[in-house]
């Protein structure tokens, strides 16, 4: 089974800009009950990166940071770990695994297809053991 088969697509993401407020970040991530944000790159050859609950709250509670004045520019992982949309999902879950990765971005040739998370390979294991 590759990738493409499991990620969830990028229509379904939430993409934001670079220069989004993190109050306006963890407005949408409530309001559509995820745990990650997108973050685009800045231009044709640039990296997307990732925002997620532990981004925000490390850099609010550990550095005394306002949400207000915080941009998720300043606290996303930039560039973030990714695999290719043709890769074989036993490679993908061998590298979340080994690393602790929860999220992977599936990019090819610098485009977003989708992401893959641990709840999608958790999601592929019950249904191939009929659970």
């Amino acid at each position: 089974m590759l990738v493409k088969e499991v990620m969830t697509p990028k229509e379904k993401l939430i993409i934001v800009k670079q220069m989004t407020n993190v109050r306006e970040a963890l407005s949408l991530m409530k309001k559509h009950q995820i745990k990650a944000l997108i973050v685009d790159k800045n231009c044709e050859h640039g990296a997307y990166g990732l925002v997620t609950f532990k981004n925000i709250l490390q850099s609010i509670v550990a550095e005394d940071g306002d949400i207000d004045l915080l941009n998720v520019y300043d606290i996303a992982v930039t560039p973030v770990i990714s695999v290719s949309q043709n890769l074989d999902m036993k490679y993908a879950a061998q590298m979340m695994v080994k690393n602790s990765i929860k999220r992977l971005l599936v990019i090819d040739n610098n485009e977003l297809y989708g992401i893959l998370t641990m709840s999608d390979l958790i999601g592929i294991l019950l249904e191939e053991h009929n659970i």
